[in-house]
């Protein structure tokens, strides 16, 4: 038989890079450890052909720099689950991150929690049947002492035949031994039995031998009270409903100064462009379609933002896995588990980290499932929308314009939980697996882990949405720019009168003339044309060629309706101004009907709450989900229900008179 030679080295090729691989179970302290070593010098990658996703960056080990990848959490290595088999897989030399080459794994460092050693040294054991390089590290010790536990770290060195570093990850006691110990790991030389009976038996040994008697309950009563009342049917319900609506209040209130200073900075920056640039469309280009393309991704970075730090602030509390299980038993009969509540929590403020979060959900059929009706949670971007649609149907009362704005997430969140159930009954159907949740201990929040969570996921927004829709935006400038139609004749003849009058009736005058060019040039544009090619499409909604423009240049964000529809009906961008929403609620129609008929306001609101009108989503679905054809169902489903969901309610309002 024939066999290949080893690959020739050079000898002057510098040596390759010590690569340090964490392991451990889920809520041991990984990702704090991981910030505490790599700083800011880390970033999230994904395992290519997997759902799931790793910490990568560099650190000091020893006399020199270290490739560190923090592993998905796992319970055990043999357990038939995704976050098991990448495991196997990095440790067997197989699988590494995108962009990094696989190889075996100079270093393994087992995580332990301090605080629930018993169930971790399994884990361990495990490790050192593999003959890897280890080192053990036990974190948490601070809230090891908190709770009267002393774990004798030189007895388990002893026991396994590997060193072991005491550390809190969230003091930073311990990581300059870590890091020395790190460059002196060995291969345990005290294997754990094969069996999983016989290494949770190995597992009580090793425990009766490092630990000494607790002065205090491993959970205290404070924890017991509070997990009594978090997950109780009745008071956890209700906990549960307080906290996301104390969430959602502070989204909604404290962003909007940011998001104003945002507006005025980007209006600045178009103005200063304007003023800059010659007047051509280069000019145009770079003030309406760069500037204000990012300027409308930018506004609701505040929003979206806030969302994540208030969710990863929840995280490190504890609360969010009692929250998760609470939805559990509420999200049950619609065919979802509770790891599907922070994915859809996510989603109300961007689509795409809800449905990336989903990588989190172990059963392939939830996290389907969750990946198809993210897009129905209500995000920031559909609140302009909301705003002037509530404002419309109640223009005298701000009570009933709050709960038709209340109403709008109620209904995008049961219409997902009611797709959800025709999922899991037809494409998806089968038994969801048990959910599997270790609740961990209260913890004072770690803000700067929180604050760096945040940094992490609002720059993939930007990157994921923000190029995406400043692509589309451009295109979308373009089809509303050209051809150029040049001044109205309606215009021209109230210049021409606008020389006869006084000279305040003639500024009057010019305005309407210019208000009525704008109107005139929308009309003339492609994008102009395509509306009303597709109105018929849209008639039977009670549609009209302006609302149909507005509905089509919202595909590429829905909040571009209301700027769109700002310029078909009254010539100006800026929705702040009173004047243009007085035109806009009032606008008419070619045959002289209110384009904003309550009807097809109504309509309009159904269509928006349920419509998939957001191409960066499909894209990160067709990624997340295993292909397009996910995409194409989610599209296909979500533009079929809006569509017959509006013309049914549009039906229904005329039959009650409100044509």
């Amino acid at each position: 038989m024939r066999t290949q030679s080893p690959p020739r080295t050079d000898p002057d090729a510098p040596p390759a890079e010590r690569r340090v691989v964490l392991l451990g179970n889920p809520n041991v302290g990984k990702t704090s450890l991981v910030n505490r070593l790599c700083g800011s010098r880390h970033r999230v990658s994904n395992f290519p052909g997997t759902t799931q996703e790793a910490s990568l960056g560099r650190a000091r080990i020893g006399d020199g720099e270290a490739l560190v990848l923090d592993l998905p959490g796992v319970y055990a290595l043999d357990l038939n689950v995704s976050e098991s088999s990448v495991c196997r897989a990095v440790l067997a030399g197989h699988l590494a991150p995108e962009g990094i080459a696989p190889r075996t794994p100079d270093v393994v460092m087992v995580v332990l929690d301090a605080t629930n050693m018993l169930r971790n040294l399994a884990l361990l054991g495990e490790v050192s049947r593999l003959a890897v390089p280890t080192v053990v590290v036990v974190n948490q010790l601070d809230e090891a002492r908190r709770r009267g536990i002393h774990i004798d770290t030189e007895r388990l060195g002893d026991a396994v035949g590997c060193p072991v570093a005491g550390v809190s990850a969230k003091t930073g006691e311990g990581l300059g031994e870590l890091a020395s110990l790190a460059a002196r790991a060995c291969t345990p030389n005290v294997a754990a039995p094969e069996g999983r009976d016989a290494v949770e038996a190995w597992a009580e040994e090793v425990y009766a031998v490092i630990a000494a008697p607790r002065s205090t309950p491993l959970r205290d009563r404070v924890t017991d009270r509070l997990d009594q009342a978090f997950n109780h049917p009745v008071l956890g319900v209700i906990a549960f409903v307080a906290v996301m609506t104390g969430l959602f209040w502070v989204v909604f209130g404290l962003a909007a100064y940011p998001m104003e200073w945002i507006d005025l900075l980007f209006a600045w920056l178009g103005g200063a462009v304007e003023a800059i640039v010659p007047e051509g469309a280069v000019r145009d280009l770079l003030s309406e379609g760069v500037v204000a393309g990012i300027g409308g991704t930018v506004i609701f970075l505040p929003q979206i933002a806030l969302l994540f730090l208030l969710i990863a602030l929840l995280e490190s509390t504890g609360y969010l896995a009692r929250a998760a299980f609470v939805v559990d038993r509420l999200m049950r009969p619609f065919g979802l588990s509770g790891h599907a509540f922070v994915p859809l929590l996510s989603a109300h403020a961007c689509a795409l980290p809800g449905i990336m979060a989903c990588r989190a959900i172990p059963d392939r059929r939830d996290r389907l499932a969750t990946i198809l009706v993210a897009p129905f949670m209500s995000c920031t971007a559909r609140i302009p929308v909301y705003v002037l649609l509530t404002v419309i149907l109640f223009p005298e009362s701000p009570a009933l314009q709050a709960v038709g704005f209340t109403g709008c997430y109620v209904v995008g969140a049961l219409a997902g939980l009611v797709s959800a159930i025709v999922a899991r009954r037809t494409l998806l159907r089968g038994r969801s697996r048990p959910m599997a949740l270790e609740f961990p201990p209260y913890r004072v929040p770690d803000v700067g882990h929180a604050l760096r969570v945040t940094l992490d996921r609002s720059m993939v927004f930007l990157r994921k949405a923000g190029t995406v829709i400043l692509g589309i935006s451009i295109v979308l400038w373009w089809l509303g720019s050209y051809p150029h139609a040049g001044p109205s004749p309606e215009g021209d003849a109230l210049r021409a009168q606008a020389v006869e009058v006084a000279p305040e009736r003639a500024e009057t005058l010019r305005i309407e003339a210019e208000t009525l060019d704008a109107r005139y040039a929308a009309r003339r544009s492609f994008l102009g044309q395509i509306g009303e090619t597709i109105q018929p499409v849209f008639e039977p909604l009670g549609y009209d060629r302006q609302l149909t423009i507005g509905v089509l240049a919202s595909f590429a964000a829905r909040e571009v309706f209301v700027t769109t529809m700002a310029v078909q009906v009254a010539g100006s961008e800026d929705v702040e101004d009173e004047g243009v929403m007085r035109a806009m609620a009032t606008a008419t129609r070619d045959d002289g009907r209110f384009v904003f008929t309550r009807a097809a306001s109504w309509s309009l609101l159904v269509y928006y709450i349920l419509a998939m009108q957001c191409l960066p989503t499909l894209v990160v679905t067709a990624r997340e989900a295993g292909g397009w054809k996910w995409a194409g169902l989610q599209l296909a489903w979500m533009s079929g229900l809006a569509y017959l969901s509006a013309m049914a309610v549009y039906r229904v309002a005329i039959l009650m008179g409100a044509g």
